[in-house]
């Protein structure tokens, strides 16, 4: 597959998921960019923002997305949920002329999985405080190339299928 493909969507929604699953079906190799930080930081976003603030994660994150964009390693990348949020990031990936993808998964589906995975999510402690985010968040998801709409009980092979026919491949 000669184009990048980047997956995008709030927290919760399914990004690593469903990206392991795409970039498997397209035999190519899926970084997880949440992962990726944490094997290079030796701590998780979620440490990285208690102990050293958004802004300082935020340079982390894009650093760690250049040099996967660089290495040309990833077929498809999976995003932390305010990565593509950070206009920088979204340059970045027009640069190196990846597909973009948005799953679009309504806030209480986003949230009831964010409860039962039970890690910490520092920008979204609290139902409201996620609430507010995905709502400020979503104008700018929506810049996304192509947009796939999850009512979060569809199969996975179903998602796949649908991302790769929008992408063509």
């Amino acid at each position: 597959m000669a184009q990048t493909v980047v997956i995008t969507g709030f927290m919760g929604c399914g990004k690593s998921k469903i990206a392991r699953e795409l970039a498997a079906r397209l035999d190519v190799t899926m970084v997880d960019l949440d992962e990726r930080i944490t094997a290079r930081t030796g701590r998780t976003p979620a440490q990285l923002i208690d102990q050293d603030g958004e802004h300082a994660f935020r340079t982390i994150e894009t650093d760690t997305l250049c040099d996967v964009l660089q290495s040309r390693e990833a077929g498809v990348i999976a995003l932390g949920g305010g990565a593509w949020i950070e206009q920088a990031n979204r340059e970045l990936i027009d640069e190196y002329s990846c597909a973009s993808v948005w799953l679009d998964v309504p806030f209480e589906v986003c949230w009831a999985r964010i409860e039962y995975a039970g890690e910490d999510r520092p920008l979204g402690r609290t139902k409201n405080q996620a609430a507010a985010l995905y709502e400020r968040r979503r104008p700018v998801y929506q810049l996304a190339t192509f947009r796939i709409r999850v009512a979060g009980n569809e199969e996975l092979d179903h998602l796949v299928s649908a991302i790769r026919s929008a992408l063509s491949v």
